[in-house]
């Protein structure tokens, strides 16, 4: 039977010569990911399951990154109990204040998944693995506790859409903008429990921060993972952050998708998710009338060095407009220090804009950016739903980090061709 790259894995991983989309499967882990919100409902659930100890120290991977450094007493608490926790069962792979990092950047760039893999994480996003040519996917944190316990999980094989790109995006176009032209295009549920697989030629062209960017946010169209072929560039990746040996699994060429999608990167346009659904795609030149009142460039989606790369190039030798707050957030420790060290940090603060240490923060409404009543704020974070970033009658627009840097220096919603840079 011929099988997508999705199958192959599962498949591999349940023991089976094969899967069918619908089948339901039991599947040995990889890696098992928390953080401190989904954590402690896990560690709570854990002694149900009538284990001592945790499957295996070093498959899993706990990251309390949400609200970290600890935003009030309860954060506190529930970092507390996940560090009681790791502890208590020696997890290898425990990351706090100091060494933390967002999740999602922070397993890539520590070398912990590798091609081939099955994940599971108590986050939504997890599906961000998928750049590296792994099975991952978001699960809750009844399924983490059991992950946890035994290193299994359940699964229903998900059927396959294929996005075949062709040709190459233009200058001041990224990867967000093309998964949010994606998302407007099928709409959020337009990939429901399906695995949203790249290919094509155009794939190539892609840098693995591009790849992770739009892997990670397969999810706001409903997926339950988003896959990529690994080539060269994934395996130069994973070489160079120390991952184990990758499994490499290829779609067979008769596989059956659900449909194909052909794209041609050259027609994708810088593009913003108006509130407030991440499908509600407009181009980011038609944004002139909105003023805004916030701009945050970071989280698990845009805040690599890559994407910090890209705001210093429009905000070198500028300033943020009046009234505008603009908030970099770097995603790791890692990415942190090489920001400060390529003199990215000088050229933001110059420019009057605010540096965090690695934290998801604002992007869910935790804190370092909370908006109130009638505030608008461009972010490259992942969702802008009703009162995701605050307020409930305030509003979040989705962008890239050179969209949302040209944003913050004119004070509205600003294609970055309009402000360019030099170079």
């Amino acid at each position: 039977m011929a099988m997508t790259m999705t199958e192959k894995i599962l498949a591999h991983a349940a023991g089976l010569e094969e899967v069918h989309p619908g089948q339901l499967i039991m599947a040995d882990l990889d890696m098992v990911l928390g953080n401190d919100i989904t954590s402690p409902v896990a560690i709570k659930e854990f002694p149900g399951f009538g284990k001592e100890h945790v499957f295996s120290k070093d498959r899993i991977a706990l990251v309390p990154d949400h609200f970290t450094p600890n935003k009030d007493i309860k954060a506190a608490e529930q970092c507390a109990c996940v560090r009681a926790f790791a502890k208590k069962e020696e997890i290898t792979n425990y990351f706090e204040v100091g060494r933390v990092g967002i999740e999602h950047a922070l397993l890539p760039e520590k070398g912990l998944v590798t091609a081939g893999d099955t994940v599971i994480g108590a986050d939504s996003h997890t599906c961000t693995y998928g750049a590296l040519g792994a099975f991952s996917t978001g699960v809750g944190s009844t399924d983490m506790a059991a992950g946890m316990a035994i290193g299994k999980a359940w699964f229903k094989v998900p059927s396959s859409i294929r996005f075949r790109l062709s040709g190459k995006l233009k200058k001041h176009v990224s990867g967000k903008d093309l998964i949010l032209s994606i998302i407007g295009m099928i709409g959020v549920d337009g990939a429901l429990y399906r695995a949203m697989e790249f290919c094509g030629e155009g794939v190539h062209s892609l840098s693995m921060d591009d790849r992770f960017t739009i892997a990670n946010m397969a999810i706001e169209a409903g997926a339950k993972n988003g896959i990529f072929p690994v080539d060269d560039l994934t395996l130069s990746y994973l070489k160079e952050h120390g991952a184990k040996e990758p499994k490499i699994f290829v779609s067979d060429p008769d596989a059956e998708y659900e449909k194909t999608i052909d794209i041609d990167l050259a027609e994708i346009v810088p593009t913003v998710s108006y509130p407030h659904l991440p499908e509600n795609t407009h181009a980011a030149k038609d944004g002139r009338d909105i003023r805004i009142d916030q701009v945050v460039i970071g989280s698990c989606t845009n805040g690599r060095l890559s994407d910090l790369q890209a705001a210093a190039r429009i905000l070198k030798g500028r300033k943020v407009a009046d009234g505008v707050r603009c908030i970099i957030i770097p995603a790791t420790q890692r990415i942190w220090l090489e920001a400060m060290h390529e003199g990215l940090f000088d050229i933001f603060v110059s420019a009057g804009c605010v540096v965090s240490t690695p934290t998801c923060g604002p992007c869910l409404g935790g804190y370092m950016g909370i908006l109130s009543e009638g505030e608008r704020c461009v972010s490259t974070t992942n969702r802008n739903f009703v009162g995701r970033m605050g307020h409930v009658k305030s509003e979040v627009y989705l962008a890239s980090p050179e969209t949302a840097a040209a944003s913050a220096v004119t004070g509205y919603i600003t294609d970055p061709e309009e402000v360019g840079y030099e170079g």
